[in-house]
């Protein structure tokens, strides 16, 4: 988009300097000038009262919405081969808060085909009304298929919230319905609440690399949609006044022309992994700066072994390429909650805390008593991980830690 003034009748009055986010304005003669920092982003065009800044995009009708008729909090269910996903029923979790909160009812999208006996699962963790989208064509998912069908579900019933997970479908899926519906999108999110005045959703999340979180509001759009990290919500343990005993299952006819079908799937390969997914892990064992090397990854590696667990890592970690960027544990990499996490030459900034607070236990190991990990931690070794490490690797491989009745005082120096 390209953006200029018109200086036969810009007043210099340097409305325009502030609002640029690129320091791309400056005054010359009394009059603004827009230098070669100009990236064509329009934040300047708005600034201007007399609409002197102008630019050659072309103005999108703006759709009004009447924003009394959606109610209700939606999350969009996850499957795959008739198994519903983790991170479906953590949303699930995150739209009980939000839907009480405002006083709304929590539902749930199940596209797929022969998916109806999920939905008992979807009822446990609080789905009141259930929308099913059975159909062969919605055996795997495809981009297109899906797009129509949940828009189309959404476009009639109008729900307030749409939660999505931030998996390889959600994030292709969220935008596209997004553009659909006309409405906004707030991505990667980690955590979610509800604005006391307006009632309207804070859908925060990290930006700037990391270094900042923002808070972001949908003010005049609907339904308010946001795509949130697998793991970044916690995974509550339902009790009977939680499980919907008989909800209501809205089956949906899905219409979709061959033209829809933009592709076909010829055959699906799967590939074995090496590591399992860090985010369905029920013990991690994160390395930080401490770790030193790629040496002390095998020390972490050990200790895994003894334990079962996976290997993860702080950025810094990741950063000097001791462990993959795929199991980077914070703001910029996953978030995860497994039942226990030992951290291990890991200082504790916000960042990385943010991605692995959830866990039900953590145990913290660092040699500087004043480090931020210890304020979130269940337990806390002050000492050098090169010497607690391989000595708890060793009381666990000759102790049965299965049995309740040993004592576990581990003696490293």
């Amino acid at each position: 988009m390209k953006v200029w003034i018109d200086k036969d009748n810009c007043s210099g009055c340097e409305a325009c300097i502030d609002a640029c986010p690129y320091n791309a304005i400056q005054i010359v003669e009394q009059i603004a000038v827009i230098n070669e920092a100009c990236n064509g982003c329009g934040a300047c065009i708005d600034s201007c009262a007399q609409g002197y800044i102008l630019s050659d995009a072309e103005k999108e009708e703006i759709k009004v919405f009447d924003l009394n008729e959606y109610k209700g909090v939606w999350i969009i269910a996850e499957q795959r081969n008739g198994v519903l996903s983790k991170n479906s029923l953590e949303l699930l979790c995150c739209g009980q808060m939000l839907g009480k909160t405002l006083g709304q009812e929590v539902c749930a999208v199940l596209p797929g085909e022969n998916v109806i006996h999920l939905t008992d699962e979807l009822a446990v963790y609080g789905a009141k009304k259930i929308y099913l989208a059975d159909d062969k064509r919605l055996m795997n998912y495809q981009t297109n298929t899906y797009t129509n069908t949940i828009s189309g579900i959404i476009a009639k019933y109008k729900p307030n919230i749409v939660l999505f997970s931030a998996t390889h479908t959600g994030r292709d899926l969220a935008p596209r319905i997004a553009q659909r519906l006309k409405t906004g999108l707030t991505a990667d999110c980690t955590d979610l609440t509800i604005e006391k005045e307006e009632k309207h959703l804070l859908q925060t999340r990290p930006a700037f690399g990391g270094n900042i979180m923002a808070t972001i509001i949908s003010p005049r759009t609907r339904p308010q949609m946001t795509t949130i990290r697998p793991g970044a919500m916690k995974l509550i343990t339902q009790d009977k006044d939680t499980r919907v005993k008989a909800p209501e299952i809205i089956k949906w006819k899905v219409q979709l022309s061959e033209e829809d079908i933009k592709t076909k799937i010829l055959e699906i390969v799967k590939e074995r992994h090496r590591h399992a997914n860090l985010q369905d892990a029920k013990i991690i064992i994160g390395g930080g700066r401490g770790i030193k090397s790629k040496e002390g990854v095998k020390v972490l590696e050990k200790l895994t072994e003894a334990i079962g667990g996976e290997v993860g890592g702080s950025r810094v970690a990741v950063e000097q390429g001791w462990i993959p960027r795929e199991r980077q544990i914070g703001q910029t990499g996953l978030s995860v909650s497994p039942d226990l996490f030992i951290s291990c030459g890991i200082s504790g900034s916000i960042q990385h805390r943010a991605g692995m607070q959830n866990s039900k236990i953590i145990i913290a190991i660092n040699r500087d008593p004043d480090a931020p990990i210890f304020n979130i931690a269940d337990y806390g070794i002050v000492g050098d991980m090169f010497e607690i490490v391989p000595a708890l690797t060793k009381a666990l491989k000759d102790t049965d830690y299965t049995d309740k009745n040993t004592d576990y005082t581990i003696n490293y120096g």
